[in-house]
């Protein structure tokens, strides 16, 4: 990932159905600490996040609810809005589907798909499944129910739509795959195997007089894009393509290197359809895609029916109440306890567990001994290079590895306070002053180095150690007991 080139980084965009879940904020927060830490290394980024706002879920969840669609979306934008707080997330734009400029992008991107002879109009029926806002096969479905909404049976509907010419990219989807575009590695044989199953051209319309929510195909008033078709151009839109006027399309997607993040359900539509409307409107493919495994609760999917749906910002207000020990506490949890790829567990008890034993016990612990000693027994602190990350955390960051990332963190953090113990400084400054002096500006030094790493990952206890060196002062405790 190493580069000069300008670096582009997108989330998926999440659906304003419901509040946000835990799930959603490990994509994030992953996503927010690769950005800051090349903004870190010097690097020019463009984050982007924002949420996706069309489509017939989301305009039944609002008729159900007695409530017009357009207050609808607005409610939940801003509640996936107040995740930059929760989270204390770093992005550079919060794009919404429902924005003039990304109609237009959206539109355009129609436009194109059909000049190159990409887009026709067939009668269809198939079953629908309005969770997954689309067509899903009969031999795809458990006892009759979509396998990913179990709750709900699909439906038999029969309409006019536009297709997309998917099964013409096969050659062109296969050799980028073949790239290594793809992260973890099994996520791309994965995507291969579905290609090379063959691809069914796909519908990218519905009938308006069925589902009214979603921006008007172009010369085409009686249908409405599909929400994926739509929802996907966002990845560009927020950019300012077509226009481009300020010329960050150019800068950061076409001549940058372009990085998203997605769930591992995601696969199908972000590696090959995304890439396949690419292609068709002749815009460059992203460069690589790396897919995260799911937060379960208790070992069970979250879901409503079970009661087990996490709230990242339940979970920061209430643990413990001051906000930013909790920001940093989930953002600890969900970079070194979640596995980078595969499907992780948390509950409260586990989340206070790791919070007691690492960030208290821990980290704020060895923060206070230091600084204590510092601010008793120096005047001023040390001189400090502040270029003290070393390549393996780097390296392992890079790489997407977040845990190895925040094990290097705490393997130093283990190192210290073996140094303490080991060299008793505290005692020592008795009878050797000047070697007591050594031993705890190196400490000092070397807690600097961590409390650089920790600056992606925990933003704000980051600062807060940085800022208690240079002050030569023990901060108040980081992280207060549960």
């Amino acid at each position: 990932m190493a580069s000069e080139k300008p670096l582009y980084l997108t989330t998926t965009l999440p659906y304003v159905n419901d509040d946000p879940h835990v799930g959603f904020a490990l994509e994030i927060v992953q996503a927010d600490s690769i950005a800051r830490l090349n903004r870190l290394l010097g690097r020019e980024v463009f984050f982007n996040f924002g949420v996706d706002e069309h489509g017939q879920k989301i305009l039944k969840k609002a008729e159900s609810g007695g409530r017009e669609v357009g207050e609808y979306v607005d409610f939940y934008a801003k509640r996936f809005e107040k995740l930059k707080d929760t989270l204390n997330l770093s992005y550079d734009n919060f794009i919404r589907t429902t924005e003039a400029s990304h109609i237009e992008a959206a539109q355009e991107m129609w436009k194109r798909a059909d000049q190159r002879g990409d887009i026709y109009k067939k009668k269809y029926q198939g079953l629908y499944c309005v969770g997954c806002e689309m067509y899903v096969k009969e031999n795809d479905l458990v006892d009759g129910k979509c396998p990913n909404h179990p709750n709900s049976t699909p439906e038999v509907i029969s309409e006019d739509n536009y297709f997309f010419r998917f099964s013409k990219y096969e050659k062109e989807l296969i050799e980028y795959l073949e790239k290594d575009s793809i992260l973890p590695v099994w996520r791309k044989e994965e995507a291969l195997k579905f290609v090379k199953s063959g691809l069914e051209d796909f519908s990218i319309s519905r009938e308006k007089s069925r589902m009214s929510w979603g921006i008007p195909v172009p010369n085409d008033d009686s249908q409405v894009m599909y929400v994926w078709f739509d929802a996907l151009t966002n990845y560009i839109s927020t950019l300012g393509w077509p226009g481009d006027i300020e010329g960050k399309f150019q800068k950061f997607w076409q001549d940058g290197e372009t990085i998203q993040f997605a769930g591992k359900d995601q696969v199908r539509f972000q590696s090959l359809i995304w890439q396949a409307m690419l292609i068709s409107a002749e815009v460059r493919n992203t460069d690589k895609i790396f897919y995260h495994g799911f937060i379960t609760s208790g070992g069970q999917k979250m879901s409503k029916s079970v009661g087990n749906v996490i709230s990242p910002i339940d979970l920061v207000e209430r643990y413990p109440s001051a906000r930013s020990d909790g920001t940093d506490a989930l953002r600890y949890y969900l970079l070194r306890h979640i596995h980078p790829t595969e499907d992780s567990d948390i509950t409260d008890e586990k989340f206070v567990d790791a919070y007691n034993g690492n960030l208290s016990n821990g980290l704020g612990n060895l923060v206070s001994r230091i600084m204590k000693m510092a601010e008793d027994n120096l005047s001023s602190a040390p001189e400090i290079s502040d270029n003290t990350i070393s390549d393996e955390f780097k390296s392992a960051l890079q790489d997407f590895n977040f845990n190895v990332a925040m094990d290097i963190i705490w393997k130093e953090i283990g190192e210290l306070d073996s140094k303490i113990q080991e060299t008793e400084p505290f005692k020592l400054i008795k009878e050797d002053k000047e070697s007591a002096i050594e031993i705890i500006k190196e400490l000092i030094i070397r807690l600097y180095s961590v409390g650089n790493m920790l600056e992606p990952l925990m933003p704000e206890t980051s600062a807060k150690i940085k800022e208690a060196i240079s002050a030569n002062q023990k901060p108040e405790n980081l992280f207060p007991r549960i």
